[in-house]
C-alpha cells in the first residue's frame, strides 16, 4: 500500500508540473484512485502514468481487488467510461502474459466500436484476468444443477453477489485436488459407475483401518463420564493402558468433557505431549508455549500465511511440483507465488543454483518481497526424501535473506528407503552454523504417517525463532476461530504418545503399524514399477510420503485436442482414464510442473489386489488413448 502512495504522489506531482487543466487525488490513503480530466496528451503517454497502470493492475491480478480504482486510473477524462485511446495506452503497457488473448481482443473491439462502461469493464475483468486450463469451473456448475432437479434456476443479474461483484481471489483459488476431474468422478460415482478414488491421501476412505488403541480412547474420552471413564465395568472391556490413558485426557479435558471450547492455542497437557515428542525426536528441546494445535497442518498453514501476507508485493516461495493448498491459500490471500523447480532427473533435488536463480528474478526483476519459503519432506506430490545436506541448502538460503521458512512435515513417518531417514528441519537449523536466527515454523498432522484419521483434523505447528509479538498475534487469531476441534486435539496427543513397550496394547498396535507400513512399502514399489513398465510414462521412485508422480508422452493430436476443448493435455488424459476405467487422478498441472511436461498424480493408498488391478487398468487405457490419437 505505502509503494502504491507513492506512485499516486508521484503522478499528482507530475501530472500537475505538465499542467493538467483538472487533477484530483481522492484520500492518498487508498491508494492509486484518481480522477484525471482533460490531459494533455504528452500527459497520456507519460511513462510514469504506465508504470502507475501497470503497479495497479499487478494489485488487481495479485489481490482480484482495486476494479474500482484501476477504473479510475484507466478512465483518465473523467467521463465515466473508457474510450479507445484509453484502453488501448492501458492494454500496450500492461504484461500481456496477465490477460487472457480472447479478453484483449474483445475489450479493443468493444472500446473501438464505442466505450466500455464500468460494468462491462467489470465483467471483462473475469474473462480477462486467467484461470489455469483444465482447473475452470464447468463441472462443479454442471454438477449443482444436477443436484437440484426442476427447482428454479436463476442469472447472476438476479443477485447482488454473484461472480462479477464476489471476492475475485476466491475465484480464482484453485485447489486440484478437489477439482474438475474429481466433481467428475462424483457425479458418475452417483450414476453407479465403480469409481476408485487415488485422487487424494485419505486412507481411511479406500479401507485402511483404524488403529485400535487410537479409538478406544477417543470411544471412552467421548462417552458421557458415567457410560465410559467413571463406570465400574470398563476395565473388563478395554485394556488397562487404554483406560488409564482415557481418564488421564479427560481430567486434562476437564468436567465439561469433550464437547466444550478448550484454550485457543489447545489443551496444556496435549501441547506438553507434542513438545515432548519433538524434544524426543530432534534431541533438542521443544516447549508447550510454541506449539499450536489445530484442525490439521492445513489450517495452521493458512493461519501463518494469514498473519504473514501484508501486500501485494509479498511472496511465497514455494517448490514446483508442490501440494495446492499453498497456490490456493497465496491466491486467496492476494500475494504472490514464486516457484523453485524440484529436478525430476535427480530425484526431484533441490539446488542451491535454483534457489537463488527464481529469489534474484522475483526480487530483482519483478519487485517482489519473499516473505517465506515452503518444503515439503517427504515431497506430496513427488515421493522424495530430503537429505540432510538438502536440509541444509534450504536452512542456509533462508537464514542468508532472513527468509521464515515453512517446514511442511505431515510424511515424516512415511519412509519406505531403507537408506533414508527423515530429518526435521528445526534439529538442522539448530545444528548448522550461520542458522541460529533462521524463522521456522513445522508443520505436522494425523491425517497421514500410519493413523490416517483425516476426518478428525488434528494438527500441530511449531513456531521456532518466531518474534514474541507476531505469536501473541497469532495467537489472537487462533481466538477467533475459539479452539480446534478436541477430537484433534486428543488424536494428536495420541499421536505425539502412542502406548510405550510393556503397556497392555503395545503389541497389538505395532502389528497394527507395521502391516500398514509393509504394505504402504510394496505398494509404492509395486505401483512405480508398473508404471514404468508402461511404454510412454516414467516415474521416479516413491521413496516417501503416498503418492507417484508420473511423466507421460502423449501423441501430438492428443495435445491438438486438448487445445481444441481449452484444457491441459493431462486434464483430457485423466478424464479419458476415468471415463474409461473408474480411476480418478489429479492432473499433474494441478501441482505445477516445467513447461511442456505431462503427468498426474496417484496415491497408491487402495488395497494391494485393487492397485494391482488398477496398474493393469493404467497400461490398458494408456494404448487406448494413444491409439485414439494417433
Amino acid at each position: 500500500m505505502l509503494r502504491s502512495i507513492k506512485f499516486a504522489q508521484s503522478a499528482g506531482q507530475l501530472l500537475q508540473r505538465k499542467e493538467s487543466r483538472r487533477f484530483v487525488s481522492v484520500d492518498p490513503k487508498r491508494g492509486t484512485e484518481f480522477i484525471f480530466s482533460r490531459l494533455s496528451d504528452a500527459t497520456k503517454a507519460s511513462p510514469l502514468i504506465a508504470k502507475l497502470q501497470q503497479e495497479c493492475w499487478d494489485g488487481y491480478v495479485a489481490t482480484g481487488r482495486g476494479c474500482h480504482t484501476l477504473f479510475q486510473l484507466l478512465d483518465t477524462d473523467s467521463s465515466g467510461a473508457i474510450s479507445w485511446q484509453e484502453i488501448r495506452f492501458f492494454l500496450e503497457n500492461v504484461r500481456e502474459s496477465d490477460i487472457n488473448p480472447s479478453a484483449r481482443k474483445e475489450v479493443l473491439e468493444s472500446a473501438a466500436e464505442g466505450v466500455i462502461t464500468f460494468p462491462k469493464f467489470q465483467q471483462w475483468l473475469i474473462k480477462a484476468t486467467k484461470v489455469d486450463q483444465g482447473l475452470k469451473n464447468s463441472y462443479a456448475m454442471e454438477n449443482y444443477q444436477a443436484s437440484i432437479g426442476n427447482a428454479p434456476k436463476s442469472a447472476d443479474s438476479e443477485h447482488s453477489w454473484n461472480k462479477h461483484t464476489m471476492s475475485q481471489s476466491l475465484r480464482r483459488m484453485q485447489y486440484a485436488v478437489r477439482g474438475e476431474v474429481v466433481i467428475r468422478a462424483d457425479a458418475l460415482a452417483a450414476e453407479g459407475k465403480k469409481i476408485i478414488y487415488t485422487n487424494i491421501g485419505n486412507p481411511h476412505a479406500v479401507g485402511q483401518k483404524p488403529l485400535t488403541y487410537y479409538r478406544q480412547v477417543l470411544a471412552l474420552c467421548d462417552l458421557p463420564a458415567e457410560f465410559g471413564v467413571e463406570n465400574s465395568q470398563i476395565a473388563s472391556a478395554f485394556p488397562a493402558d487404554v483406560v488409564e490413558r482415557a481418564m488421564e485426557m479427560r481430567r486434562a479435558i476437564g468436567p465439561a468433557g469433550t464437547g466444550a471450547y478448550t484454550n485457543s492455542q489447545g489443551i496444556m497437557d496435549f501441547r506438553k505431549d507434542v513438545a515432548n515428542f519433538i524434544t524426543m525426536r530432534d534431541e533438542h528441546v521443544a516447549i508447550p508455549s510454541n506449539i499450536f494445535l489445530a484442525n490439521g497442518a492445513s489450517h495452521a498453514i493458512e493461519q501463518v500465511l494469514t498473519g504473514l501476507i501484508g501486500n501485494n508485493r509479498d511472496a511465497i516461495m514455494i517448490p514446483i511440483p508442490q501440494y495446492p493448498i499453498y497456490s490456493a491459500i497465496i491466491s486467496r490471500l492476494g500475494a504472490r507465488q514464486v516457484g523453485y523447480y524440484l529436478d525430476e532427473d535427480s530425484g526431484w533435488a533441490i539446488t542451491e543454483r535454483e534457489l537463488e536463480l527464481r529469489r534474484t528474478a522475483a526480487v530483482e526483476r519483478d519487485g517482489l518481497d519473499i516473505r517465506a519459503l515452503t518444503l515439503i519432506n517427504p515431497g506430496n506430490p513427488t515421493g522424495q526424501v530430503l537429505s540432510r545436506d538438502d536440509l541444509e541448502i534450504i536452512c542456509k538460503f533462508c537464514a542468508k535473506y532472513d527468509i521464515l521458512l515453512l517446514a511442511d512435515e505431515v510424511y515424516q513417518r512415511n519412509i519406505y528407503d531403507e537408506n533414508k531417514e527423515f530429518v526435521s528441519a528445526k534439529k538442522v537449523a539448530i545444528e548448522t552454523p550461520g542458522c541460529e536466527n533462521l524463522q521456522l515454523i513445522s508443520f505436522h498432522s494425523t491425517s497421514k504417517g500410519f493413523i490416517g484419521e483425516c476426518g478428525r483434523r488434528g494438527g500441530y505447528m511449531e513456531l521456532h525463532n518466531i518474534d514474541p509479538y507476531v505469536q501473541t498475534q497469532l495467537y489472537k487469531l487462533a481466538s477467533s476461530g475459539l479452539c480446534s476441534g478436541v477430537d484433534g486435539q486428543m488424536m494428536t496427543s495420541l499421536m505425539c504418545r502412542p502406548p510405550m513397550p510393556g503397556e497392555d496394547s503395545f503389541e497389538i498396535f505395532t502389528n497394527e503399524e507395521f502391516a500398514i507400513f509393509d504394505s504402504l512399502k510394496r505398494k509404492a514399489v509395486s505401483l512405480v514399477k508398473g508404471l514404468n513398465e508402461i511404454d510412454g510414462m516414467t516415474c521416479a521412485p516413491s521413496d516417501g510420503a503416498m503418492y507417484a508422480f508420473p511423466k507421460v508422452e502423449l501423441p501430438p493430436k492428443a495435445i491438438d485436442e486438448a487445445t481444441r476443448l481449452d484444457v491441459t493435455p493431462d486434464t483430457l488424459y485423466a478424464l479419458s482414464l476415468l471415463e474409461e476405467t473408474g480411476i480418478c487422478v489429479v492432473p499433474a498441472s494441478g501441482f505445477g510442473q516445467k513447461e511442456g511436461r505431462i503427468g498426474f498424480r496417484t496415491t497408491f493408498l487402495p488395497p494391494e489386489d485393487e492397485l494391482d488391478r488398477a496398474i493393469v487398468e493404467f497400461k490398458r487405457h494408456h494404448e487406448l488413448f494413444c491409439q485414439k490419437y494417433t
